[in-house]
Order: structure tokens, then sequence, then C-alpha cells
């Protein structure tokens, strides 16, 4: 498999949704523990996922005109 594959697995886990059946997760585990960019990579979407969660939530938090 390609890293490719791999951040498709990760980036579903970061939303909380099921992997890809091709990549299960003690196989993503074993990559991750592996790959250093694909590491970075996940921190990354992580934090994405962290700050559109904050900023959705003062977004709604705010009242219209």
């Amino acid at each position: 498999m390609v890293c490719a594959q791999f951040r498709v697995a990760v980036s579903a886990r970061v939303d909380g949704e099921a992997p890809p059946p091709e990549v299960p997760d003690a196989a993503l585990d074993a990559h991750l523990m592996e790959c250093p960019e694909c590491r970075r990579w996940g921190e990354r979407a992580r934090r994405l996922r962290e700050l559109a969660a904050r900023l959705d939530g003062e977004a709604a938090g705010h009242g219209g005109p």
C-alpha cells in the first residue's frame, strides 16, 4: 500500500468515520509507527479538524443582525 491509502484512512479516523476496508486499523497503526510523513500528515489533519470545529462553534455562538 502507498501512503495515500493510509492518509485516506487517517482522514476517516480523524473524522470519526469507518476506515476503508482495505486499510484495517492494525495496518494503519503499524504504518503510522513506521512513517513519519504520515504521522505528521495525521497530526496536521487533527489540528485542522479541531480548528474547524472551534471556528464553527464560535460562528454558531454569534447572533445575527
